[in-house]
């Protein structure tokens, strides 16, 4: 058995707190973690981690090791690229987190040409609103749109996404055109909540430098993204979303910016990764091609089919 294999499971086990999820991330069997974790733990003579039915927490010894653990293989991470060409050389999985809208409007038709550069890493794409674990769920880097509060992680900052406020012709031709913040008394806000049951704020925008809400009326509460889309092509109310996600339906016509001087503050735009001593040139190499994709993606922009 590779040594190095046992180290690399030992560590996700570590990170995860869990056989069963440290299996699913290395793509293995339960049983080969348990089993890799069991070679391990005889080959350096100590005991790893405590188990209950609950969790798995490491020993002191297993502290103490999972430290050792990442500097060496980190090192062995940056040996094994050090003398690899770019492009083609570059192997191995990444797994990455983003929001559902990234995916699919600006990575997924994009992703062949980067594969074509890098045919030999397998890369494995989460998209959802929930904020996901990075170290406990083993993800390479995440991408976030939103403020991060997590310290415990290297925040690479892209830019911020200007916001809009938005409703579909059919129902503004209901409901009328809002020209102030009075006007919304009469109209619905279609209201995102990542759990549901909770109350949201309101339509959100910026007055004299401070971000205020305005509670608004509306019958319709959505926990993720392509819903809150979907409700608003639909006619159900307002939405205020990141400008350049729309862009194609403000282009289309099927959607409508309203009210543009009363709009949410930007959203700052993210690239969350693990703190490493040497960062896998995979993760690297993705992350410059992510940043690259975004930049022109995010920023100011001229509003679109602004309602009249």
């Amino acid at each position: 058995m590779n040594k190095l294999d046992l180290l690399k499971t030992f560590v996700r086990v570590a990170e995860t707190g869990s056989f069963t999820q440290a299996a699913v991330s290395l793509g293995l069997q339960k049983a080969s973690v348990s089993e890799h974790v069991r070679l391990l733990e005889n080959l350096v003579g100590a005991r790893l981690f405590h188990r209950t039915t609950r969790r798995v927490q490491a020993t002191h010894d297993g502290l103490a090791l999972l430290e050792r653990c990442k500097d060496l293989l980190s090192d062995m991470e940056e040996l094994e690229g050090m003398f690899r060409r770019e492009g083609t050389a570059l192997e191995g999985r990444l797994r990455v987190d983003m929001p559902t809208p990234t995916a699919r409007r600006i990575v997924m038709p994009n992703l062949a040409d980067f594969l074509r550069r890098y045919p030999g890493l397998q890369i494995e794409i989460s998209s959802t609103d929930r904020r996901v674990d990075l170290v406990r769920e083993g993800f390479d880097c995440v991408l976030r749109v939103g403020t991060v509060a997590e310290p415990a992680l290297i925040v690479r900052p892209l830019g911020a996404a200007v916001m809009a406020n938005l409703a579909s012709p059919a129902y503004l031709k209901e409901f009328g055109v809002p020209r102030s913040l009075d006007d919304l008394a009469s109209h619905r806000l279609i209201h995102y909540s990542p759990i549901l049951g909770t109350r949201p704020a309101g339509f959100e925008y910026v007055a004299d430098g401070e971000t205020r809400m305005l509670p608004m009326q509306g019958s319709v509460t959505v926990n993720n993204a392509d819903a809150y889309e979907a409700a608003c092509l639909g006619g159900l109310g307002l939405i205020q979303v990141p400008r350049h996600g729309a862009r194609g339906h403000l282009e289309s016509g099927a959607l409508v910016e309203v009210l543009p001087a009363f709009t949410a503050a930007p959203m700052p735009v993210s690239l969350l990764y693990a703190h490493r001593r040497h960062l896998p040139q995979r993760v690297r190499v993705f992350m410059e091609w992510l940043a690259e994709l975004l930049e022109s993606d995010i920023g100011p922009e001229t509003p679109l089919h602004a309602a009249t």
